[in-house]
């Protein structure tokens, strides 16, 4: 590559020195190689008694464990995605009456309160009034319906996210797990402090609907169970 510059009338030659191509990734033309790190040994030569015996031997650098254990511990994977934040429904607001599809509460009429942390709906029944508890639900499984409920003014508990509702197992000794045939399920039984939570949060949203003029209407159409009956079709449906 030359380039001509005039400098005071006078042409000047001025080479260029050429970019460096990559012949494949890692691998420049004009570069320098990269060194290579030396190998580490597996084995290493070391002297021995006794006149038989050759003189050397190869040993390990690295000893092998001398006992192997009978159940292998998976490793932890690390994981390479991120927790996404999943958006909301334009349909789903605060204090919007939901229609559950799934679970064992399904069919009944919740009310939507907030979205936690990590995309799941925060709902509740109220329990007061169709025994639905506070409970996490992803938004595919609710029906939006045009009741709307005024809940601006109540404060739900700050503490009340994701850490709330994770269960914690009480780790045994192997020793005392006993025959896995003589096991019985533990049932689940909510903490005090779920319940007071729960009693709270039920004074606020019933407080909310006995401030609406419908609100004898609503209190039985919460406490109702949704059902599909003959010739009802959902798509035709106007929730």
């Amino acid at each position: 590559m030359v380039n001509l510059r005039k400098k005071k009338g006078v042409e000047v030659k001025v080479k260029k020195t050429p970019k460096p191509k990559t012949i494949k990734p890692g691998t420049v033309r004009y570069g320098k190689r990269k060194k290579v790190g030396e190998k580490q040994k597996i084995f290493i030569e070391k002297p021995i008694g006794g006149e038989k015996n050759g003189g050397t031997r190869m040993v390990r650098v690295k000893k092998l464990p001398a006992y192997y254990a009978t159940q292998l511990n998976p490793k932890r994977r690390t994981k390479h995605t991120k927790n996404r934040f999943r958006p909301l429904r334009s349909s789903i607001t605060p204090g919007t009456v939901c229609i559950l599809v799934a679970g064992p509460h399904r069919g009944k009429r919740v009310v939507f309160l907030k979205q936690l942390a990590r995309g799941l709906c925060l709902i509740t029944g109220p329990f007061k009034i169709n025994a639905c508890p506070l409970r996490r639900v992803n938004q595919i499984y609710l029906i939006a319906t045009a009741t709307k409920i005024d809940i601006s003014g109540c404060d739900i508990p700050k503490h009340i996210n994701d850490e709330y509702f994770r269960r914690v197992k009480v780790k045994r000794a192997k020793k005392e797990e006993g025959d896995i045939f003589e096991q019985k399920k533990e049932k689940y039984v909510p903490s005090e402090q779920r319940k007071k939570d729960q009693a709270v949060v039920d004074k606020l949203i019933v407080s909310a609907i006995k401030k609406r003029e419908d609100k004898k209407m609503l209190f039985g159409y919460l406490g109702s169970v949704f059902t599909l009956r003959n010739k009802m079709y959902p798509h035709r449906l106007s929730f």
